[in-house]
């Protein structure tokens, strides 16, 4: 695992972005592994910008998103199919055909996140995984007590993940209470990982992570520290927790 230490939020945001144009330049046809929420808007800006600026095309990219919402439509302003249009795909000419979500409004659930894991090996696997991470340690919607080997499934959220997201929908009560999440399994199989970590609420679970040995379900983050090329960038607030020497660990 390396850990990046940058001094704010908007340096995080710069880097993240240049290592996923770098990307994106490199490999023209790279499957993107997605994620939404405050941490990364302003990655996604920085893209926009560069795509804009520098003319890097996503023609023959793939994208595929960590979760969505269950019961939400795509139109919802709150789903994260919204949410990816109105912070990427709108900005950058990726075609509509080329980025995928999970469907939260699937006549069957299960069905939808099995086909959503075989999707996904059919484009040949994730190269760049975009991760935040919860206060209590969840990737995607992974939440604490999730099997580490588990594929795209059906999570109920907790009370806490619930209030974390409140601020998007006005009240706690107006979050929904499931959401369909690539498992941790999935996760683990795409072929590098880019945890952004932002803010003095995530310093306790930097810290966290920093302190992990081996992968521990009651911490979903933890899971990482047996992934072979994971890059984390964390700014000074959610560093502040650790006085560790930074650099591979």
């Amino acid at each position: 695992m390396k850990i990046i230490p940058v001094t704010d939020k908007n340096v995080m945001s710069r880097r993240a972005a240049e290592m996923i144009s770098t990307l994106v330049r490199e490999k023209p046809d790279a499957v993107l592994g997605l994620a939404t929420g405050g941490t990364p808007e302003e990655t996604y800006r920085r893209l926009a910008d560069d795509y804009r600026n520098n003319h890097t095309t996503y023609q023959k990219i793939r994208t595929v998103n960590l979760d969505e919402y269950v019961g939400l439509s795509k139109e919802d302003p709150n789903s994260y199919h919204k949410y990816m249009e109105n912070h990427f795909y709108k900005f950058v000419d990726i075609p509509a055909d080329q980025h995928f979500l999970p469907d939260g409004n699937a006549v069957s659930l299960d069905q939808e996140c099995g086909d959503y894991d075989r999707m996904i090996e059919r484009l040949g696997g994730v190269d760049l995984q975009l991760l935040g991470i919860g206060r209590n340690g969840h990737i995607g919607f992974n939440e604490p007590g999730t099997s580490l080997n588990i594929g795209t499934h059906v999570v109920t959220l907790t009370d806490s993940t619930r209030l974390a997201n409140a601020r998007f929908f006005g009240s706690m009560d107006a979050v929904p209470v499931q959401a369909v999440t690539m498992g941790i399994g999935t996760i683990m199989k795409s072929k590098s990982i880019l945890l952004l970590v932002s803010g003095k609420s995530k310093a306790e679970a930097m810290n966290r992570l920093l302190e992990s040995k081996t992968p521990d379900p009651d911490f979903p983050a933890s899971v990482l520290v047996s992934h072979p090329d994971v890059t984390v960038i964390a700014d000074a607030e959610a560093l502040f927790l650790t006085n560790k020497k930074v650099g591979k660990f």
